[in-house]
């Protein structure tokens, strides 16, 4: 099937069951004298990931080809469009290097009103592409590293045996953190734990995070804050990426990015990954400490800016993956039977955001998103398929009127399950809303910003979500306050389930809503070379849902659980310190972050720490980064003790420390790197088993992971650009 054209088209993908082939689109206006010859050829034996990555190779360096010809600048289109009614100069909350990128111009698109970072009274912190690129070359293959370095915010595994994680922020259970895409749910309404480690840092422009109810903007699924993944924006002129990595635990990825102008108004750009990760066994106890994995990820976008300030966005998803863990081959637990643990994972999603201007200051804006995701899961001798599905139709409008801004818009989200095996727990939840949000300058120093939204929900009846923040700037200061309320519609997959399956918990019944208030305020310093930082929040949870065990069988063991509401608060307070230096190409950076955590006993009326969340934890980071030429960094993590539950061999764990080590030298459009990770060889199972002597009342075989798995890591490659 041999293909060849002329012009700076981008290649798009099929894959089938006779392997994968490349699609030329339509070719697009390029420079004079370039060109691009493209052989296609079916892959007729079964795709293989090893394959793959080899095929991978081979369309990032000839997407590559075409964006070397060009040597034009590298403009955003639609950038003026998507900063909304202002353009501000930056400072504060963005992570980002200090004098060349002190004038940029950072929007915030998580809190709809399209401000500037600095001006917005909802605080957002913003991981700008210089960190997302040094983090991209220590974990090509997932964001998990990406947000776990945020103040504030900690990846916390829930499923030792295939690796699975969730996002906790200030403390919050991570079920309540939403993950959008470029402001849609493309991962899911309340998105799998596993997840988190499905998705890479290729594409990303920036990375905002919203600490605190966000239910106000986002409905149900954002009660403990929101992480938006913003992507980049197709330049004019052809530009394209490849990034090439492997690590001594036998992992190896490729990712690639690549973009295009088509036309005046139309720009495109493919990311594609593919990432593999064999089983390890580090302790030699036959339980998999690190599971396996191979997976393939594919992502097109279009862009299109209008002539009349009309903006259009379009994006499709495929994601498969096959995770394998649990026991070796020849391997048993002490129950004396193998427990292999896989998951097969497909995942579709598609996206769309429009703006359209109605007049000078008013906009029609339309947001839609859908996901598709089907899982088997291999639980031991089990094996349960399902789907998971999330819909979200959304239409708003947005005015501006000298000092004030304003939103007022109409919602639908519908998330839905499906089990083959356990049929009792399918539920479609649906909830349209209304939502409103309303931001005024009072004066250049003090501004205020409240939102509400109204759901109603299918479960859980209306629930409403109001949110103030207010900005006072005085000077070098930048000084927030924040109070948030919001919602979470429960649903069977808390952490431990997510981990163990359904087979074991009793089905639903009884439940609330669960339901809580946030707050807090943030004190921000810039002078020159010196920034600091203090947040101090609190966040009161009712009706958290736990898992309560019981047996099945009078006077015998505790073989099943429950899901029940907490009967009192859940209580959260906390302080974050944040101290940045500047001096010359050197940026060192130091955080803390003390949390005071309680909540009631499922087994009794008192009062206990919330597990696996340490009182105390601090990091410090010193990069050298000269634009052009390299980077070298350092950095150390303390974790405190945390209380442990449930766990056969302990009750409370140690504290730690976590070091690394990073360089990375640029030759021309090729740059070497090496990281190296843990570099004290920390590792759980040096202290304690990670298998259990038996297994637990929930199904796991794996006690909770508190501690570092993989040891003492070296990963590293290349990196290659093309255009640009």
């Amino acid at each position: 099937m041999p293909a060849a054209f002329n012009g700076a088209g981008v290649n798009w993908l099929l894959i089938g069951r006779s392997g994968l082939h490349a699609i030329p689109s339509i070719p697009a206006d390029i420079p004079r004298n370039a060109s691009i010859h493209v052989q296609v050829q079916q892959v007729d034996a079964p795709m293989t990931i090893a394959r793959l990555l080899t095929v991978l190779a081979l369309i990032s360096i000839t997407l590559g080809g075409v964006a070397a010809r060009a040597d034009e600048p590298v403009p955003q289109p639609g950038a003026a469009a998507e900063a909304g009614h202002h353009a501000h100069r930056n400072e504060g909350d963005a992570h980002d290097h200090e004098g060349e990128h002190e004038d940029d111009v950072i929007v915030v698109r998580a809190t709809r009103t399209g401000r500037n970072v600095e001006d917005d009274p909802v605080r957002v912190e913003v991981i700008v592409r210089e960190e997302i690129e040094e983090k991209a070359i220590m974990r090509p293959g997932n964001i998990a590293m990406l947000v776990n370095e945020t103040g504030g915010v900690r990846v916390q595994v829930t499923s030792p045996a295939l690796g699975a994680a969730n996002i906790r922020m200030q403390g919050l259970y991570g079920r309540y953190t939403q993950l959008l895409a470029d402001g849609l749910p493309l991962y899911g309404g309340q998105a799998a734990s596993i997840g988190l480690l499905q998705i890479p840092p290729t594409d990303l422009a920036q990375v905002e995070v919203i600490k605190g109810s966000a239910s106000s903007l986002y409905g149900a699924s954002a009660l403990g804050g929101v992480i938006n993944l913003v992507s980049r924006r197709p330049a004019e002129a052809p530009y394209a990426e490849v990034l090439f990595n492997a690590t001594t635990r036998d992992g190896q990825d490729i990712t690639s990015f690549a973009s295009t102008s088509l036309s005046d108004q139309l720009a495109a750009s493919l990311t594609l990954g593919a990432h593999r990760q064999s089983n390890v066994d580090l302790d030699d106890d036959g339980w998999i400490d690190m599971p396996g994995y191979e997976r393939v990820t594919v992502r097109p976008r279009l862009h299109f800016d209008g002539l009349d300030g009309s903006t259009a966005y379009v994006t499709a998803g495929f994601m498969t993956e096959q995770r394998t863990g649990g026991t070796r081959d020849g391997f048993l637990t002490p129950a004396g039977t193998a427990f292999r643990q896989n998951q097969d994972t497909t995942r579709f999603d598609v996206g769309v955001v429009t703006q359209h201007p109605l007049s000078a200051s008013l906009d029609l804006n339309f947001r839609a998103a859908g996901m598709v995701q089907d899982h088997e899961h291999r639980f031991g001798g089990l094996v349960d398929s399902d789907s998971h599905d999330t819909l979200l139709l959304e239409a708003s409008l947005a005015g501006v009127r000298e000092r004030t801004d304003w939103v007022l818009g109409l919602a639908y989200q519908a998330d839905g399950f499906r089990s083959d095996s356990f049929g009792d727990f399918d539920y479609r939840y649906e909830a349209p809303g209304i939502f409103a949000q309303i931001d005024h300058d009072f004066t250049d120093t003090i501004s205020a910003s409240l939102s509400a939204r109204a759901d109603d929900h299918s479960e859980y009846g209306l629930q409403t979500s109001p949110r103030l923040s207010v900005l006072y700037r005085p000077g070098d200061w930048t000084i927030r306050a924040s109070w948030g309320n919001g919602f979470f519609a429960p649903t069977p997959f808390v952490e431990a389930i997510e981990a163990a399956g359904l087979s074991r918990l009793e089905p639903l019944a009884g439940l609330e809503a669960e339901t809580a208030t946030t707050a807090s305020i943030d004190f921000n310093y810039r002078n020159g070379a010196i920034e600091g930082g203090l947040t101090l929040f609190g966040s009161d949870v009712e009706g958290a849902t736990q898992l309560q065990a019981f047996a099945t069988a009078p006077g015998g063991p505790d073989d099943a659980v429950r899901l029940v509401n907490a009967n009192g608060e859940t209580e959260i307070r906390g302080a974050e310190v944040l101290l940045r230096y500047f001096w010359r190409d050197f940026k060192f950076t130091g955080s803390y972050l003390y949390l005071d955590t309680s909540e009631v006993d499922p087994v009794g009326l008192a009062r206990r720490q919330l597990p696996l969340t340490p009182q105390h934890s601090a990091g410090f980071v010193a990069m050298w980064e000269r634009h052009g030429e390299g980077r070298l960094g350092f950095e150390a993590y303390y974790t405190g003790e945390q209380e442990l539950y449930d766990n056969p061999y302990r009750t409370r764990s140690d504290d730690y420390l976590h070091l690394g080590l990073l360089g990375e030298i640029v030759l021309g459009r090729v740059s070497l790197f090496i990281n190296l990770e843990n570099l004290l060889d920390v590792r759980q199972s040096d202290e304690d088993p990670i298998l259990r002597p038996a297994r637990a009342a929930d199904g796991q075989w794996t006690t909770d992971i508190w501690q570092s798995t993989d040891g003492f890591v070296v990963n590293g490659g290349f990196r290659l650009r093309f255009g640009g």
